[in-house]
């Protein structure tokens, strides 16, 4: 029986460590208060307004297997959903913004002010931007008037109306976002930026209501508290928390302060994002000469003559050129992982880690002033530093955050500093001139030519084996098995941005629609943001029905940066391009599967965000389970099944380079929350002064001098895990334990994996965040997480798991 490689760790230490890991999600899972619906309205599409966020669009982490899809920019695009159209529309797609009364005879045609049943993605321009920003505002203003004064401590009277009033903006700032992420024009940066100031205007006005908010202080304070449902209560344990972090106490003085910092941190994430993108799209290389590339593999090849024939070079092909290398994700990982030419790989390495770093497009000056507008922040709020402020709705404390890195650094590190040594072994063994002097622009070309002898597995091999639509098909069959739902194709039912956005309909057993989700799946470096993600477009909504019932039906996105289709074949995917897919999809299930009508809290809404990655993650596991991957793993052209031999070897390269994969991830998590807890802006350490301190305790090979990947690091400075990073270590001993729920029952059990599928349905995916996510995992569990699963997962454990 084939085993699977393990790195072994003293049982002694492993037990210590797991004990230890259990007592802190113990001690730090308490019942905190939940994310208000504010936050939606108080971010752009890259930071947060508030000092609490609602968890909307979730990137994906710099790790293993979705790290080359979240190299180059991690979106957060603010949350779109839908005000009911009173249309005669299907009551489960019908939405509608507000008619605006205005003397501006153009909006009428706007179609961002228009009733529709989806939203108009392909006729939505720059110029409806500002008078359709503008003319919403302001009849979102009386609506805002009108609650203030006529406000009661009812449900009826405050949460209906303010749900309905946060609903109409994000009805069209949801779109142009979205657009702003998927079609980037300098028009739309333009029109968004001219009107977003207006816009965060009244969203303070909204966070910091002291008639809405005294309103919530008296349903708690009330005899009705008591017969309100757990769901409400988090509602309004939430919106009385995150008034207080936007500044609703603060005297009038401090209050234009903290205004004034809101406004400017919200222009700087949004100029990070930008310049990021920029950046990554400014560097190119023009080949001609095939000795450069010898090595890249057939459809890295063919991307390359694909984008010369885009840039106007129409005699390109793959075989013969001319080529064109970018720094977007298929095309830089393919030259680390596979170009011979050190030299290239070397000149890539430094332009990318070198983004966003220097001339107009430097966000060195940018990072200083968001840390110092935070540290601002914080004191206006009594907090000692922002990772308080951050902590403040989440389930751990900055102390248990550290505490969990440290734990897993100390059992990443040995594992780590022999796989730097396999890998000068392996070089030596191949007479690499290198081999003395291996660099960063060598770790992946050398780490992929040991995967592939150690366990003969070669990506161009695979790939014909993981074609995206036999992927899809998997997905949802596995969809199926596991949570009693039917997906099918719905294109033409909804307008879409791009002719590669594909529309599906989710069903449950009876037959009726439940869901929708659109999936954008390719690389389009000219307008789109790197990374993978998901985002709601409309989330499930009681108070939201259109027939007052029945509630309104969610909708998401999913959009991913794959290799799109080259040559005539579909698009061909790596294993860890199909592991992405999976990803995102776990997200986009709890946002899909919710059962809860209070749309404060439905889906991903009001989930503590260091418990938000769990579905994602996973999902993740089902890649390595043998029928699941069996049934996505069918080749492109003749439909024969992945030979089982590679299969096994899939299998047992899951755990290569575990320890430095971990590291990588702790790193990013450690100096994200140093630069929120002990660094001074303006003191005697610079930003990579504190990099290369962590690195010291993160990196088996520290990062070269010159090293700015905090300049592209947009996870903490134009998206929402500042001070938050560690969630996606926080949430994979969540997943890794709930999965283990499946293997405990026998994975070739169908029976017993349809009814834990159900189960987890039921809890971890229908209950959104009307419950402490750590309620809903014991709840589901049976039992209180823990930590071994995570460190068996990955290889960092001394039990063996058997092919």
């Amino acid at each position: 029986m084939k085993m699977r490689t393990t790195l072994h760790i003293p049982n002694r230490v492993l037990f210590l460590l797991a004990a230890l890991l259990i007592i802190d999600m113990l001690m730090a899972s308490r019942i905190s208060l939940s994310r208000s619906i504010h936050p939606i309205l108080k971010r752009s599409p890259y930071s947060h307004l508030g000092p609490k966020q609602f968890p909307k669009s979730h990137p994906c982490p710099l790790w293993s297997s979705s790290f080359s899809f979240c190299l180059q920019s991690f979106h957060k695009s603010t949350t779109s959903s839908f005000f009911p159209s009173l249309s005669s529309s299907p009551c489960y797609a019908s939405f509608s913004s507000p008619s605006v009364a205005t003397p501006d005879d153009t909006l009428p045609s706007n179609p961002l002010l228009q009733d529709f049943e989806f939203p108009p993605f392909d006729i939505v321009d720059a110029k409806h931007v500002r008078p359709g920003i503008r003319a919403l505002l302001k009849k979102l203003e009386s609506d805002l008037d009108e609650l203030e004064r006529t406000v009661e401590p009812s449900w009826p009277k405050l949460v209906e109306p303010l749900e309905k009033i946060i609903d109409q903006l994000v009805v069209a700032w949801g779109v142009i976002n979205h657009l702003k992420s998927v079609k980037d024009t300098p028009e739309l940066r333009a029109a968004i930026e001219e009107v977003q100031p207006e816009k965060v205007k009244f969203q303070l006005r909204l966070g910091q209501s002291k008639p809405i908010y005294n309103a919530f202080k008296a349903i708690q304070d009330s005899r009705q508290w008591q017969s309100l449902s757990n769901a409400q209560k988090r509602i309004v344990e939430s919106q009385i928390k995150e008034a207080v972090l936007n500044g609703v106490a603060l005297e009038d003085d401090k209050r234009k302060e903290f205004n004034k910092i809101q406004q400017e941190l919200e222009r700087l994430s949004q100029k990070f994002g930008e310049n990021v993108l920029d950046a990554t799209k400014k560097f190119e290389k023009f080949i001609t000469d095939e000795k450069e590339i010898e090595g890249l593999p057939a459809t890295a090849l063919a991307l390359a003559a694909q984008t010369a024939v885009s840039k106007g070079h129409k005699e390109a092909t793959a075989e013969n050129g001319p080529w064109i290398i970018t720094l977007d994700a298929p095309s830089f990982i393919s030259v680390m992982q596979h170009a011979q030419n050190r030299d290239l790989r070397e000149e890539f390495y430094r332009a990318y880690v070198t983004r966003a770093s220097s001339g107009d497009l430097d966000n060195t000056p940018i990072i200083d002033q968001i840390l110092r507008l935070r540290q601002e922040k914080a004191k206006l709020l009594n907090y000692i530093n922002y990772a308080e402020v951050s902590m403040a709705t989440k389930m751990a404390t900055v102390q248990k955050a550290e505490e969990l890195l440290e734990k897993l650094r100390t059992a990443s590190w040995d594992a780590a500093v022999q796989d730097m040594e396999d890998l000068k072994i392996f070089a030596k063994n191949q007479s690499a001139i290198e081999v003395n002097d291996l660099s960063h622009w060598d770790i992946s070309f050398w780490a992929e030519r040991l995967r592939e002898s150690r366990y003969n597995i070669n990506e161009d091999e695979t790939a014909p084996y993981f074609s995206l639509p036999k992927v899809m098909d998997g997905l949802f069959n596995l969809a199926n098995t596991l949570f009693g739902i039917d997906i099918e194709p719905a294109d033409g039912l909804a307008p879409v941005w791009n002719n590669d956005v594909r529309f599906y309909r989710v069903k449950d057993c009876s037959g009726s629609p439940i869901a929708y989700f659109y999936f954008d799946p390719y690389s389009r470096p000219s307008e789109k943001r790197g990374g993978a993600w998901m985002d709601e477009v409309v989330s499930r909504s009681l108070v939201l029905s259109c027939n007052g019932t029945a509630p309104r039906l969610p909708i998401a996105h999913m959009v991913c940066n794959q290799t799109p289709p080259v040559g005539g074949k579909p698009s061909l995917m790596t294993f860890r391009e199909v592991e992405t897919v999976f990803h995102e999809f776990g997200h986009a299930l709890q946002h899909m599967l919710t059962k809860q009508d209070e749309g404060l809290v439905a889906g991903i809404r009001g989930i503590e965000w260091d418990a938000v990655e769990l579905p994602s993650q996973f999902m993740e596991n089902w890649c390595y389970h043998r029928e699941t991957l069996m049934g996505i793993a069918k080749h492109y052209v003749t439909g024969e099944t992945l030979p089982e031999d590679v299969y096994l070897k899939l299998l047992a390269a899951r755990t290569f380079r575990a320890g430095s994969l971990s590291l990588r991830q702790l790193k990013f998590a450690s100096l994200d929350l140093e630069l929120h807890t002990r660094y001074i802006p303006g003191g005697s350490e610079t930003i990579f002064d504190v990099d290369q301190r962590v690195s010291k305790r993160t990196q088996v090979i520290p990062p070269l001098p010159e090293d700015r990947f905090l300049c592209s690091f947009s996870h903490i400075f134009a998206g929402g895990y500042a001070a938050g990073y560690y969630s996606y270590k926080w949430a994979e001993v969540l997943s890794a334990d709930a999965f283990s729920a499946f293997e405990d029952a026998g994975l070739d059990d169908s029976k017993a994996v349809k009814e834990i599928g159900r189960k987890f349905r039921e809890t971890i995916l229908a209950l959104g965040g009307g419950k402490a996510p750590s309620e809903v995992f014991v709840e589901f569990r049976g039992r209180e997480p823990s930590p071994e699963a995570l460190l068996r997962h990955s290889g960092l454990s001394s039990v063996t798991a058997s092919a």
